[in-house]
């Protein structure tokens, strides 16, 4: 039941948004549809800093509607696959004998606010690129697979939503008057501990196994309950005008 709500309100959050976009007032702005492709990785309780080797693909559609040379509103759907294990890299000597680990795919919709820099998108412009900086909100939900502990006796499916806060930076250039080519690096605050299926409110089972019994399945389980997890997203977009470029006043 939880899966059909965040799917049933996923798609009408999606409606809304592009309905906003592209409504008839916006036509007679400047509004954009586009895509693009990517890496993601996440940071908790099995990686603490970003990580090359553990990182995952990550893809995006999404429209924009531009109000003037400074402010655009951009609405847009995204994919990606997550994973993390303590046998990569460690952070010390209980995690890498506790050996948790998962992977799973993420999906996002969210809306942004962009503020550009530079005036570019006006047809006698000095510069034909922009960096940028945005922030916004959004919903995530993750479907995935996971252990906690070595041994883990339910390395079960799993799944998880929550609100996040999308920001981050990128830079557009201009490939012509209706084409923009952009590189962005944005990151994705949740407020959840559970996407690398490490809860801090669990019970604790023994660090170390019992040398008594040497096959017996314990770990440390746990995550930290004093932060959450995060998702980050690096990647290249596209995007179309469909409109003509107009010339906005200050």
């Amino acid at each position: 039941m939880k899966k059909k709500k965040f799917w049933v309100s996923s798609i009408l959050f999606v409606l809304v948004l592009l309905g906003v976009i592209i409504s008839p007032q916006a036509v007679a702005q400047k509004y954009e549809l586009g895509g693009g492709l990517g890496i993601a990785t996440y940071s908790g309780d099995i990686i603490r800093r970003l990580d090359p080797e553990q990182i995952g693909i990550q893809g995006t559609l999404f429209g924009r509607r531009n109000f003037d040379n400074v402010w655009t509103l951009r609405g847009g759907i995204s994919f990606a696959r997550l994973n993390a294990a303590d046998s990569v890299r460690p952070i010390d000597p209980v995690t890498a004998f506790r050996n948790a680990g998962f992977r799973g795919s993420l999906f996002e919709i969210s809306a942004v606010m962009e503020y550009h820099f530079l005036d570019f998108t006006h047809p006698q412009a000095q510069f034909r690129f922009s960096p940028y900086g945005f922030l916004g909100l959004g919903f995530a939900g993750f479907v995935g697979n996971g252990r906690k502990y070595r041994d883990d006796p339910n390395p079960d499916g799993y799944t998880v939503g929550t609100p996040v806060i999308p920001f981050g930076i990128g830079i557009k250039y201009k490939l012509s008057s209706k084409w923009l080519l952009a590189a962005e690096f944005g990151a994705r605050a949740t407020f959840t501990d559970a996407l690398d299926k490490l809860y801090g409110e669990e019970p604790t089972i023994p660090r170390f196994p019992d040398p008594a019994f040497p096959n017996s399945s314990s770990g440390y389980n746990q995550g930290n309950y004093s932060d959450k997890d995060w998702y980050y997203f690096l990647g290249v977009t596209i995007s179309y005008s469909f409109s003509s470029v107009k010339c906005y006043a200050y």
